[in-house]
């Protein structure tokens, strides 16, 4: 959902009952999904997430500093071998409950 998960379709969906998702990803930096996660508060007040995507980079995601404008969820998609246990104190902390992506039906 690369560029259409925004705060208005999150907000919608949330807003009809289901649980809306903000694309991390689709934000270029962390202010900029800041502000994306702010304006997806000012159109609900229903629980909403932002899909994470924890892939190797060059530097950490700055996790804590999305979460503290945050939303009640967090969709993580991990490589597979790759482990999330890193994040999980930290995203626990700020209350975030963390629905996991499983990307292969099975790994051989």
């Amino acid at each position: 959902m690369h560029f259409v998960g925004l705060a208005e379709l999150a907000s919608a969906v949330s807003n009809a009952g289901g649980l809306g998702v903000i694309t991390g990803l689709t934000q270029r930096t962390p202010e900029l999904l800041a502000r994306e996660i702010a304006r997806c508060r000012e159109m609900t007040d229903k629980p909403f997430g932002v899909n994470l995507t924890f892939l190797p980079t060059f530097s950490k995601p700055p996790i804590l500093n999305i979460f503290r404008r945050s939303p009640k969820a967090a969709c993580g998609s991990w490589r597979p071998g790759r482990n999330p246990e890193a994040y999980m104190p930290m995203l626990q902390a700020a209350g975030i409950k963390v629905i996991h992506n499983a990307p292969l039906y099975a790994m051989r």
